[in-house]
């Protein structure tokens, strides 16, 4: 089968979907064309992939759709519904290491971790003694958006350092007993920390708007892992300005990898080049799900993670 891969995968990874399918690296729409109707699947990653409506109704014989990550932000989903496109997703396979990554941004901003090493390279240790003390998580109130697997993940690392925890979903969790607050200004207006988990779609663009910001206050952290369409940027520049919130620690952002250029000015964030998953087990992992579901589809078993 011919398998069309939109982004950069491991090379282990490349070369084992090479044993099994025929593969073609996306370049540009002209060179797709001449075997755009010899394409029955697609590869791709959650978060840069763009599987835009024009790319896809260009290959008329597309059956699967297999994500190497947990976002569907670039899938148009309602077409490919219509079409009986099937839609795989990672999922719980990178859970641990964004947790991680959620528990690491809000590390550096409350105990100045980052702050700290720079202090002492530049030798102001021995010059200014110790530097500014910074503030312990234990008792600090920590607000989830969006309560899935990560969301808990992170809450449980939270618990772990002794932080209250409650969480904002569209439903409550029955699995979990933490606090559930059903308003999202209410929760923040709770909270000392808000870590956002939740997926990019229509139904989150922009929902951490200067309501919200205003509402988590003048020494609340807001930690975004998720995705930056999460957010309303402008709004949060300005709120990191003008010191309507403490600081912001940020994996995701808007028209990545052309991220802002004001957040690169403040000096309240800590930034990341989107490395939630980024580690050579997890990506291996991620990958290899790709695979699977791929080799399942084609030989008529069950996909091991469809999306739902």
């Amino acid at each position: 089968m011919d398998l069309l891969v939109l982004d950069d995968v491991k090379d282990s990874i490349l070369e084992t979907l090479k044993s099994h399918f025929i593969v073609h690296i996306y370049k540009d729409e002209e060179s797709l064309k001449p075997i755009a109707s010899k394409i029955r699947a697609v590869a791709t990653t959650g978060g840069m992939g763009m599987m835009r409506p024009d790319l896809m109704a260009s290959l008329p014989n597309l059956e699967i759709i297999s994500v190497n990550g947990v976002g569907t932000d670039r899938i148009n989903l309602e077409e490919a519904a219509k079409r009986n496109i099937a839609i795989t997703i990672a999922t719980n396979v990178s859970t641990n290491d964004v947790a991680d990554t959620a528990m690491m941004l809000l590390l550096n901003l409350k105990r100045h971790f980052r702050f700290n090493e720079d202090y002492l390279y530049e030798g102001k240790w021995s010059r200014e003694g110790y530097p500014p003390l910074a503030h312990s998580l234990e008792k600090c109130r920590l607000g989830v958006v969006g309560f899935g697997h990560i969301g808990q993940a992170i809450a449980r690392r939270a618990t772990a350092s002794e932080m209250e925890v409650a969480y904002y979903n569209r439903r409550p969790r029955s699995e979990t007993s933490y606090k559930y607050i059903p308003d999202l200004i209410e929760l923040a207006s709770w909270s000392d920390i808000l870590v956002l988990a939740v997926p990019g779609c229509a139904e989150t663009d922009k929902m951490i708007d200067a309501s919200i910001l205003k509402a988590l206050g003048p020494q609340g952290v807001l930690i975004n892992i998720a995705r930056g369409s999460v957010v309303d940027e402008e709004a949060l520049i300005k709120a990191l300005e003008n010191g309507t919130i403490a600081g912001a620690g940020l994996d995701v952002f808007c028209n990545e990898p052309h991220i802002n250029p004001a957040f690169l000015k403040l000096k309240n964030v800590t930034l990341q080049p989107h490395q939630g998953s980024a580690t050579e087990e997890t990506r291996q992992n991620l990958g290899q799900n790709m695979i699977d579901n791929l080799l399942a589809h084609f030989s008529g078993k069950k996909l091991l993670t469809p999306l739902t």
